[in-house]
């Protein structure tokens, strides 16, 4: 450990410190990393800590999850102590059981229960080198428990190469660099291992080295040949400097392989392409099914192999080795090798389909099936980038025209949702013969792109009409998982339109589909097109698919969750949006990540959650951007814009609203435009501009109808009925409330039921119908759930108790309606119900003793809190800032009735008692 006195301190001080941490040891190939690491497993063994230890193996950095299986296969026998919900989640990522892949969350909390039960006797170091060749998903994993280890007597340290990019670049764990040795420490170095070197050969490997260890300690034997004059010329090629040290390097290693007899480099090929460990103390154990190579003395003697002294294996000295023995076998070999490893890995569904593309040459539908059957499993768990590499190579070993079509359409598909725009266009290209028509697989992802990089709604449609129409009349009697697709496009495509006749012709097409047409793409017809009409029964249609969760792929979730907004029963999902945030945005599908985050965004928003709203609609914004999805980014900008409106931020609010409306309009993109509309109402009503807010409520349905297939019509009707009061338009007000009632909105969505009610009562000029019709929106079982719209519903309840029943009788609603805004953050919305109270001859700010149903959130919250967790641990499992935790538990308290965390355990089983939970 010549020269590395400041970070063996380092880590010696890493050790001995109470608190768990991680640390990450950074640095060029051959630098030193692997010795630190043996030095601070030595050093915490003889501390008395649990050593365990894993490598990165380039050969599986597609294999989801297969490197944290690798670092944590040692501790899993302690997984029997977890509780079931842990222990399921460890056995769906390990692929012990078909559920939905967990959340990156969900699996690092049970990572961490899982070390924490493991180091319960001893303290525990998790060593891992070669961190950059993990997986996606574990380095995912493994980032977020490193982030969370204070508290536990578990330490962990990486080894990472700082040439190659991988994600624990961005997963901000502290970092120790390790840098090349000083001239001194090199010379020092390089004498006590070649102490007998030629003056010429010493000054050639000091000057070729440049402070590497690795290169000082392997350069002498190589180029010292009793002429130092041949290796001052350049002896192998070692004279190019422009050549980086680690392929200088492997050609070192080279000349040693090609020395070895051929049994032996087989050996080690079959070793190397199976990830063997490359140094000791990192062989995975045998239950993960690794390759053990044998008779290989001969590659010991040469300085290739070392052997691991805990079990008797061998080992590559140094990664550099293992990818030199790759590169220098003929491709026959490989495949030959990799055919070996199949047959190794035949219980293994994903290893073994890996080494089976590698081996196979000619078309082999069996070898195709496999790789598609992996491709389903990765697909499963997560693995977006492994699943479009396995459809792709499964594609190109197709027997026949329509199965290569097929399996290239899958994977277009699938790199389309990941966010793989580049891969999924070559793949469409390499599908289309010279001359020929599209596939409907490529429709698929053609029409998919068009609509979502540039917004083209009337393109896509017609694209895509013309593609279902010519498998109805090819194929009449034959479901397929393409005509779903293309159904399911065409129903999204539409949505954004929100143009009738577009609308009508779907509808007349899915009809001619007779017992073809999905049964989950008519609830999306029904839900996303028009609730006026349609939607009675749809809430209950999306809550039996939802109880199949376990068999659903990742884009069910989200295009269910959509049908749920759009009949306002959204809260009950969302826990299952978030999970589907946690893991597609970290590691597969990202597509579906901005759809849950549009749907969080506005569940937020519906509860109340305003400052929450405008942080997911951040978060989802650079997501959209930094993929290219150019019409869901305008999509999160109208939705932002109609938060700002909310939170009378007028500035911010109009220039989203110009935004949006210049880029959808133009296009055709309706959806957007009405939303535009929708700011400009929301805002003007905020600032109390009745008349402006009249005029862009009408830009979106007339008074006394409901726009057909316009989403936000039956949205804004509130906003209608306000704003025409407001304006002296009294009959356009009843009537527009009329026309909710005889459209049956009530049995609709509880949100429409609500504000049917509100615009009945403020409309009527009969005082027993309003106060039945103001009974019924208040003491809706919903109710809670939209908290702005009934404040508003109390604020004219008060007004109208006022003029009638006296200032007495109006207090109470308006007390309500100033303590919701004041929650809320509508600050004109506040000043205005304050007002109000004060015409009531009240000028002290009262509170009103009620118990209001949680949201989701809080009562997540709530429960954590009355765990034990500090608002700082609340926030970390939820990702939310201590501030917002304690914002949220501000409004709890009241809710609850109770004013400390002290009761909270107490007032939450009271809670349950009473709603019989």
């Amino acid at each position: 450990m010549i020269g590395r006195d400041g970070e063996r301190g380092r880590l010696a001080a890493f050790v001995a410190a109470a608190e768990g941490q991680a640390l990450v040891l950074n640095g060029e190939t051959g630098v030193g990393k692997s010795a630190l690491l043996d030095h601070v497993a030595q050093v915490a063994t003889q501390a008395g800590h649990t050593v365990v230890r894993a490598a990165g193996v380039e050969a599986e950095s597609g294999l989801p999850f297969a490197g944290l299986h690798q670092l944590l296969h040692s501790l899993l026998p302690s997984i029997e102590g977890l509780d079931q919900m842990h222990r399921a989640v460890f056995d769906t990522a390990f692929g012990r059981s078909g559920g939905k892949p967990p959340s990156v969350m969900s699996l690092g909390i049970a990572v961490l229960d899982l070390l924490s039960l493991a180091s319960s006797a001893k303290p525990l170091l998790l060593v891992l080198d070669d961190g950059q060749w993990l997986d996606a998903s574990s380095i995912a994993v493994i980032g977020f428990v490193g982030r969370r280890l204070t508290g536990n007597p578990v330490k962990l340290v990486v080894g990472l190469r700082s040439d190659i990019a991988s994600g624990f670049d961005t997963a901000a764990l502290p970092e120790l660099p390790v840098r090349v040795l000083s001239d001194t420490a090199a010379r020092q170095l390089l004498d006590l291992r070649h102490p007998d070197l030629d003056t010429s050969v010493r000054r050639l490997v000091l000057d070729q080295a440049g402070g590497n260890p690795l290169a000082l300690l392997e350069l002498p034997a190589h180029i010292h040949v009793g002429h130092a004059e041949l290796a001052t010329a350049g002896l192998l090629g070692l004279h190019d400097a422009s050549l980086p040290l680690p392929r200088r390097l492997q050609h070192v290693y080279g000349t040693r392989v090609k020395e070895l007899s051929d049994d032996v480099r087989e050996e080690l090929l079959r070793g190397a392409l199976d990830g063997v460990g490359a140094t000791s103390g990192t062989t995975p154990a045998p239950g993960l099914g690794r390759y053990r190579m044998r008779d290989a003395d001969e590659a010991v003697a040469a300085g290739l192999l070392d052997v691991d002294p805990l079990s008797g294996d061998f080992v590559f000295r140094h990664p550099l080795v293992r990818s030199t023995v790759v590169q220098t076998a003929t491709p026959n070999q490989r495949r030959t090798a990799h055919a070996t490893l199949a047959q190794v890995h035949r219980d293994d569904i994903e290893r073994r389909a890996t080494h089976l593309a590698a081996s196979t040459v000619d078309p082999d539908e069996q070898v195709a099936a496999a790789l598609e059957a992996a491709a389903d499993s990765a697909t499963r768990r997560g693995g977006a980038v492994a699943a479009v590499a396995w459809l792709t190579r499964a594609a190109e070993l197709s027997e026949s025209r329509e199965e290569r079509s097929r399996r290239l359409g899958d994977a277009a598909f699938v790199a389309g949702h990941a966010g793989l725009f580049d891969q999924a266009q070559q793949l469409i290209r390499s599908d289309r013969a010279p001359g020929t028509d599209e596939s409907p697989a490529s429709v698929v992802t053609s029409a998919y792109m068009t609509l979502f990089e540039d917004g083209d709604v009337r393109h896509s449609h017609r694209q895509v009409t013309a593609a279902i129409e010519n498998l109805r009349d090819h194929e009449p009697h034959k479901p397929s998982e393409v005509l779903t697709r293309l159904v399911n496009l065409l129903l999204a495509i539409d949505q954004y339109a929100g143009d009738r006749a577009q609308w009508e012709e779907t509808h007349a097409l899915l009809g001619s589909l007779g017992d073809l047409a999905p049964s989950r793409s008519l609830i999306y017809r029904d839900a996303w097109g028009d609730v006026v009409r349609h939607g009675a029964g749809v809430g209950e249609r999306v809550e039996r698919e939802f109880a199949d969760l376990a068999d659903m792929e990742p884009w069910d979730i989200t295009r269910l969750s959509v049908a749920a907004y759009h009949v306002d029963t959204l809260s009950q999902y969302r826990s299952h949006l978030q999970r589907t945030v946690d893991h597609e945005a970290e590691t597969g599908f990202a597509r579906n990540s901005m759809t849950a985050l549009h749907l969080i965004m506005l569940d937020q928003m519906a509860v109340g959650e305003w400052d929450e709203a405008e942080h997911t609609g951040s978060s989802c914004l650079e997501l959209t951007t930094t993929h290219g999805y150019l019409l869901l980014a305008h999509h999160t900008r109208a939705y932002l814009g109609l938060v700002a409106a909310l939170r009378g931020q007028m500035v911010r609010a109009r220039e989203l609203q110009a935004t949006v409306d210049a880029w959808a309009r133009p296009r055709g993109v309706g959806f957007l435009t009405q939303i535009t509309e929708a700011i400009g109402t929301t805002a003007a009503l905020t600032e109390g501009d009745y008349e402006a807010a009249y005029l862009h409520a009408i830009g979106i349905t007339p008074p006394g109808t409901f726009t057909p297939y316009a989403h936000q019509a039956p949205r804004t009707l509130l906003d209608l009925v306000e704003a025409a009061l407001h304006t002296g338009r009294t009959e356009q007000a009843r009537t527009h409330a009329l026309a909710a009632q005889q459209a049956n909105l009530p049995h609709a969505s509880p949100r429409l039921a609500l504000i049917t009610y509100g615009a009945l009562a403020m409309t009527t000029t009969d005082p027993a119908e309003a106060d039945q019709m103001y009974q019924r929106a208040e003491t809706h079982p919903a109710a809670a759930h939209f908290p702005y719209e009934l404040a508003r519903i109390r604020l004219a309840h008060g007004i109208r108790q006022r003029h009638t029943q006296g200032p007495k009788a109006a207090r109470q609603f308006l007390i309500q309606a100033v303590e919701a805004f004041e929650r809320l953050g509508a600050s004109t919305w506040t000043e205005r119900a304050r007002a109000e109270l004060r015409a009531t001859g009240l000028a002290t700010r009262t509170t009103a003793a009620q118990l209001a149903e949680l949201t989701w959130q809080e009562r997540r919250i709530a429960d954590l809190a009355a765990s034990g967790l500090t608002n700082r641990e609340i926030g970390e499992r939820m990702h939310l800032s201590p501030r917002t935790v304690s914002s949220h538990l501000y409004r709890v308290f009241p809710k609850l009735g109770i004013t400390s965390r002290a009761a909270l355990r107490d007032a939450l089983e009271r809670l349950e008692g009473e709603q019989g939970v």
